[in-house]
């Protein structure tokens, strides 16, 4: 796990709620007090979909609403002239990106030995950090998958010219 703390909040903000660089990950969870608190559980429900919709998410693993599809309210939440009191927002790599990154980094680990890795966002009013945690299905000393997903999460940063400092 490692704790990064964004530099430009500004900047991140606009990236996260009106770009596209975070619209693949997996939603868990998001909690925003502006005027007052603001939740969504990410948690798709099946029942809620037509069969056919139904069949196709169990058939792609997905369990959560993309962030792309909730972005828009809270977008419309934090929105306005003064800044949100606080929010979190905790984002999952999805099943089919924590496979391919372990395929890519030929790690010993199974996409079966994992609930997921995990991408924290916390705003106190004042500062944005960032922090990254994987769940495993069984424990283990080996703390390998959890410094292949903190790379990654740097990786991903830097790749979007994202500005972080270590907490």
């Amino acid at each position: 796990m490692i704790a990064l703390n964004v530099q430009d909040v500004k900047d991140f903000m606009a990236r996260l709620l009106i770009s596209e660089e975070f619209d693949s990950f997996w939603l868990c969870e998001a909690s925003i007090t502006t005027f007052s608190t603001f939740q969504i559980d990410g948690t798709l429900r099946p029942e809620f979909f037509d069969t056919e919709e139904a069949e196709a998410l169990t058939k792609s693993g997905r369990t959560h609403c993309l962030w792309q599809e909730v972005k828009p309210y809270c977008f419309s939440v934090i929105k306005g002239k003064k800044t949100p009191l606080s929010f979190k927002i905790v984002f999952q790599l999805s099943r089919q990106a924590s496979e391919q990154l372990l395929l890519k980094n030929a790690s010993s680990w199974s996409i079966n030995d994992i609930y997921g890795l995990y991408l924290n966002l916390q705003y106190d009013g004042t500062s944005l950090i960032c922090t990254t945690g994987t769940s495993m299905k069984l424990f283990s000393m080996d703390k390998s998958l959890d410094l292949l997903w903190d790379e990654a999460v740097i990786t991903f940063f830097k790749k979007h010219q994202i500005a972080m400092l270590s907490v």
